[in-house]
């Protein structure tokens, strides 16, 4: 069964997880954390979160790979899926492409460097 307030961070970046975290927390979210695809499965699995901020570059299990995993379930299509990219300045240098990313089926796309106000403004307008 999904948390309508659990909102799980999946990056491979700690210090980005623990900042996004620290702001959904104050905002009164509970927060689950991953740090790559494969954690953030195993994470879906113990708890159901309503909303999944999911980095698109990481090791193990790439945010596209898991947001198609997740989308193409009965039990986890309608958890609400936010990428965060910064592959649009690093596509020539990347093996992610364009494509992909307009391919997925995520909710939605957050550029980094995050902005922190304007993520919250989104997670609150998906999760109200």
């Amino acid at each position: 069964m999904t948390d309508k307030n659990l909102v799980l961070v999946v990056d491979d970046d700690p210090d980005l997880v623990e900042s996004v975290a620290m702001k959904l927390e104050s905002e009164n979210f509970r927060v689950a954390k991953a740090y790559d695809g494969v954690e953030a499965m195993d994470q879906i699995k113990k708890e159901r979160p309503a909303l999944i901020i999911l980095d698109v570059m990481m090791p193990r299990k790439t945010g596209y790979q898991l947001c198609e995993e997740l989308k193409k379930s009965e039990e986890t299509k309608g958890i609400v899926i936010l990428l965060l990219t910064a592959v649009a300045e690093a596509v020539t240098s990347t093996n992610y492409t364009h494509w992909e990313g307009k391919s997925t089926l995520a909710d939605d796309y957050i550029p980094k460097p995050v902005d922190l106000a304007k993520l919250m403004e989104i997670v609150r307008d998906y999760l109200s």
